[in-house]
This record gives structure tokens, sequence and C-alpha cells, in this order.
């Protein structure tokens, strides 16, 4: 019976080892760093929104800041982009931002509510959690997987996949702003 059990506690302690570092890293923000230092160019430029073009034929990205509270950030395709380039010569960035919420192509579009302007977080950090719209499809990151019905590796994944995603936004706003004007 004792050697049952320490087979058990044995069996149980490598588990949570092999599980444990993997989990850890699922929740480690990529995103958290880049986003710190995009806060602060922000804050020192006096910007409380920003936008580029993106990486992509058609694609811009765009940012709305609220100072120690909230960036929203939002990166998507236009079929016709003659506006947004407008917009961007005249540095008129809260309005591209505005186009890419409303005007872009749904299906090219990665909308980012990160609450706290730290970097997209796995799960609630207090009351506050935050969110990503990937074409149509919302993920909460409270670390309900359960309300969510998924499966938590289902959870995790898509946390990457989004963080990886937002750091991506995040550098290509961060590339535009080092830029000299």
């Amino acid at each position: 019976m004792t050697l049952t059990i320490h087979r058990l506690r044995g069996i149980a302690l490598t588990a949570v080892l092999v599980v444990t570092p993997a989990m850890a890293s699922a929740q480690d923000s990529k995103s958290a760093n880049p986003v710190g230092e995009l806060v602060k160019m922000l804050d020192t430029m006096k910007l409380d929104s920003y936008a580029v073009k993106g990486a992509a034929p058609n694609e811009y990205v765009g940012a709305l800041y609220f100072p120690g509270s909230q960036l929203l950030v939002v990166s998507a395709k236009f079929e016709t982009p003659w506006r947004a380039d407008s917009l961007l010569a005249q540095k008129n960035y809260r309005d591209v931002y505005i186009e890419l919420n409303s005007a872009s192509l749904p299906q090219s579009k990665v909308f980012v509510s990160d609450l706290g302007a730290n970097g997209l977080r796995f799960k609630k950090d207090g009351n506050t959690y935050d969110t990503v719209d990937v074409g149509g499809k919302t993920y909460n990151f409270d670390g309900d997987w359960k309300k969510a019905k998924i499966t938590e590796d289902d959870y995790s994944k898509a946390y990457s996949s989004s963080d990886a995603q937002y750091m991506q936004i995040i550098q290509a706003l961060l590339d535009g702003l080092k830029k000299p004007s």
C-alpha cells in the first residue's frame, strides 16, 4: 500500500513538473515589453492615437491610447486604400483608426483591447481581462476556457497566436514611430 502511494506521488510530481513549464510558457506575454515601449513613446510624444501602413499590401495598423488604462489596436486591409493613405499623409491617425474599425475588410481585421496597456494577458488581472477579435471571432482572455466552451489547450493556442499577432502589430507601430519624419 505504501509503495503504491509513493508511486502515485512520483507520477503526480512528474506530471506537475512536465506540465507546469508548458503552461507557464503559454502564459508569458510576448507583447508586454513592446507594448511598454510603445506606451512610453506615445506618452513622450503626447500622442493618443497613431497609425501606419502594415507589412502586407493594403494593410494598415492603428492604435488608440488612453494613458494608464487602455490600448486599443486594430490591423486590417482596405479594398481601396486611398482614404487611409490620405489620412496618413495628413497625420490624422485617429481617423485612420476609426476607418480600420468600420470600413476595412472584416475577414482581415484583428482588434485587440489591452486593458491596462501592458501587453496581452493570459487570464484576468483583478476584474479586467484583454480581448482579441480575429476575423469576426472574439477571444476573452479571462482564464475561463470552460465558459468559452473550448479546451484549455485550444485556449492556450488562441492566446499564443493572438499574443504573437499583437506583438507584430505593436512592432509595426513602433517601427513607424521610430522613423524620422
